[in-house]
């Protein structure tokens, strides 16, 4: 008898090891950047997702919530994130969680191109930028130039997704 709390092995699941330049993985054009999904919800049974952010100089989203724990870690540059109508600055090396249902949104504000890992938990994120966003084929490669109805366009997708994800957009 096992009487730990712990659950048994779950031989069905297997080490995710991810590369981030790997052609493989699915890169996105989302708010400006190119978004690398390193390790998908499928991956995790649900639990998390990794998403690594390309942030071009004004990049970032527009004012959002969501119902599910946000984490960034800066890789490279700095990033200004604004969260609850409070700012502040990011630098690599630097880690920034942002609790579920708070406001926020974040902004590449320097003049250099900014990197961040993103962990969303639970999953989730992760697919809504596979709908929301253009493919790209990787991680460096920019986002397409898109004229003011395909912004518009996007927007408005981002916007009838946003709650089947969870997520609320806070600007019209």
């Amino acid at each position: 008898m096992n009487d730990s709390a712990i659950p048994p092995d779950d031989p069905n699941r297997t080490l995710v090891h991810s590369r981030p330049d790997d052609p493989a993985l699915p890169h996105v054009a989302v708010a400006g950047g190119t978004y690398t999904i390193l390790v998908a919800g499928e991956q995790t049974a649900g639990r998390y997702c990794l998403i690594d952010m390309r942030v071009p100089p004004g990049g970032g989203p527009p004012p959002h919530r969501h119902d599910f724990e946000e984490m960034f870690t800066v890789l490279d540059g700095a990033v200004e994130f604004t969260f609850r109508g409070e700012s502040t600055v990011a630098r690599a090396g630097e880690t920034v969680n942002i609790p579920a249902n708070a406001p926020h949104f974040f902004r590449n504000s320097s003049d250099h191109p900014a990197r961040l890992l993103c962990m969303c938990t639970p999953a989730g994120q992760d697919e809504f930028f596979l709908r929301v966003g253009d493919p790209v084929d990787g991680p460096t490669a920019p986002a397409p130039k898109l004229d003011a109805a395909q912004q518009d366009e996007r927007k408005a997708r981002a916007g009838r997704l946003a709650a089947e994800y969870r997520t609320e957009m806070l600007t019209p």
